[in-house]
């Protein structure tokens, strides 16, 4: 019977802390971008990525067209989803 509770106890720690984890914005090192023109996909990338000249493109257009609000609450790039797995993928 004692096993049976610490098993059932160990299984509402780990629930506990997935469900943290799957609610916390992003892991330590990455950083969230919302990505698309009409319809933003969420995407997570390293934060490396924000050095790089072909991620700063995207940057420079996504100050052009919001500038310092972002209305998803997190970094919204404004270019077709394809485009931005292009240039992320040459990153890696």
């Amino acid at each position: 019977m004692a096993l049976v509770r610490s098993l059932l106890g160990a299984k509402k720690i780990l629930g506990a802390a997935t469900s943290k984890r799957a609610t916390s914005a992003s892991p330590k090192g990455f950083l969230a971008v919302y990505i698309g023109e009409s319809q933003k996909k969420r995407y997570v990338v390293r934060i490396s990525y924000l050095s790089q000249p072909s991620f700063q493109a995207l940057l420079s257009k996504a100050e052009e067209e919001f500038g310092f609000d972002h209305p998803m609450g997190g970094l919204t790039i404004p270019c077709p989803e394809d485009t931005f797995i292009t240039v992320t993928s040459r990153l890696q």
